[in-house]
């Protein structure tokens, strides 16, 4: 019998989405304002973190900060409590003391694995709401101001002859580990820390599978050729809206011919080399990263 895959570390929400809830607003603001409802912040794509717990603020505490028009965001209910997110990006840290002497402001890609897997997951949500939220503040087809109906999940233009209605939306994007017998074709950004090696990865253009995108990413960055694409797992990754779709696939082991546009190098590597990586001064992605889960998933088939 095989086991069911571990989720990937934002993945595996506790959380109830409550969709159903979102059109009541009456209900949704007695909600927010019972004692008991979680809101969480957000400032500047940080979260409110101390230590390994993610921190909560009251609404009576939260509402003078709030921008006009901007309410809490809905996320859904978690074990009974309304979850909120919200975001505080227009004022300077020395403007909220009182919340950065409840915690620190955080990168959750960077502390993210001190976090339960739940806790993470509820924050790379509220991040992507509040992003998405400052990034439609105007509407696309007339742009007239936007604003936040049905728990922040839906903006609507204030036009009145246009009334467009804009939706939260996820870029689908590939990810894949490719493998040649003993070898896994690893690739660097130039802008990255110095000495790490990732997977590829690229978006999923329109009129395209994910399988045809990781045959055209991995082409167009190394000039490889690749057979046997095969789903692996999926990463939510809100930096800044993105689904990361997590392949393995087989490569020619050929010299990689690198688009620097894209790479500043790319290698193959054996299983014996990328562990000695740290030896070398060299690192693979971050461990919460699917790169790395489907590097290490292919390192423990050894």
């Amino acid at each position: 019998m095989s086991l069911k895959p571990k989720p990937n570390y934002f993945s595996g929400s506790t959380l109830d989405r409550a969709s159903t809830l979102r059109r009541d607003e009456d209900g949704l603001m007695s909600l927010l304002k019972t004692a008991a409802s979680r809101i969480f912040p957000v400032w500047r794509s940080h979260s409110l973190i101390k230590g390994d717990q993610i921190v909560s603020v009251p609404h009576a505490e939260i509402a003078p900060l709030l921008e006009p028009g901007e309410p809490p965001i809905f996320l859904g209910m978690q074990n009974g409590v309304a979850c909120f997110a919200c975001d505080l990006s227009h004022h300077e840290l020395d403007a909220i003391p009182h919340l950065t002497e409840a915690g620190e402001f955080a990168d959750i890609r960077q502390i993210g694995g001190q976090l339960s897997q739940a806790d993470g997951a509820l924050l790379a949500f509220a991040r992507g709401m509040v992003y998405w939220h400052r990034t439609h503040r105007f509407c696309g087809r007339c742009g007239s101001h936007t604003l936040p109906t049905q728990g922040g999940h839906v903006r609507r233009c204030t036009n009145p002859a246009c009334g467009q209605e804009t939706f939260p939306r996820t870029d689908p994007a590939v990810i894949m580990l490719v493998t040649s017998d003993d070898h896994c074709l690893l690739g660097r950004q130039a802008i990255w820390t110095p000495g790490m090696f990732s997977t590829l990865a690229g978006f999923v253009e329109p009129g395209e599978t994910p399988e045809e995108a990781v045959s055209r990413e991995v082409m167009e960055e190394t000039g490889i050729k690749v057979t046997d694409v095969t789903y692996h797992s999926s990463q939510p990754w809100p930096f800044p809206g993105s689904l990361m779709i997590g392949f393995h696939a087989t490569g020619i082991r050929e010299e990689p011919r690198v688009d620097t546009h894209e790479l500043e190098t790319a290698a193959w590597f054996t299983r014996e080399e990328l562990r000695t990586f740290p030896e070398r001064g060299m690192s693979l992605p971050r461990p919460i990263s699917i790169a790395r889960r489907l590097i290490e998933d292919w390192l423990s088939k050894d």
